[in-house]
């Protein structure tokens, strides 16, 4: 109901308020900036801008500007030669199948390794650390005895531990 109310006294004598401001005398607009004209084309009048300047244009013509790109020529690709294919070395173990719809490799650069390898590497030697050292590992794959050490101390596999419950009548999940 206040709604209702408002807008009677808002719309109140509204007729006679928009003829009121509907007559009343209107702004005058600024005056606009005065442009030369244009020059005529048969007046004898030669812009100086559009003229043609025939030491500057010699002057022009003689400069030469060579410019190559530091970046570029850091980062050309480098052509294959034979002894980069010769730097690879045969896959040693793999999964079977075609894992996660891969394609399957045949060979690896040296000093790399494949996940299955390094997989294969670091279970070989937490269960037979006597037979499988570092250096064995590292010969083995072609790897340096640095990156050996560093990925048998940092790349832990999945490990599942199944912790006890702390009470007796918590639910456990079985296995079948």
């Amino acid at each position: 109901m206040g709604a209702r109310v408002a807008r009677m006294f808002r719309n109140f004598n509204l007729e006679n308020r928009v003829h009121r401001e509907i007559s009343r005398e209107k702004p005058q607009a600024a005056p606009r900036h005065g442009a030369p004209a244009p020059p005529l084309a048969g007046g004898s009048e030669v812009d100086p801008v559009n003229q043609r300047n025939d030491p500057l244009l010699s002057l022009l013509r003689s400069v030469y500007v060579e410019s190559t790109d530091p970046a570029a020529a850091a980062e050309a690709p480098k052509e294959v030669t034979a002894v980069e294919e010769t730097e690879r070395r045969p896959l040693r173990f793999s999964l079977p199948g075609d894992p996660y719809g891969l394609v399957e490799l045949t060979d690896v650069p040296k000093g790399k390794l494949t996940i299955a390898e390094a997989l294969k590497a670091t279970s070989s030697h937490q269960r037979q650390p006597q037979t499988w050292t570092p250096e064995k590992i590292a010969q083995d794959y072609c790897l340096d005895l640095k990156d050996t050490k560093a990925l048998l101390e940092f790349f832990i596999p999945f490990q599942v531990q199944i912790l006890p419950p702390k009470t007796a009548n918590a639910k456990q999940i079985k296995a079948s």
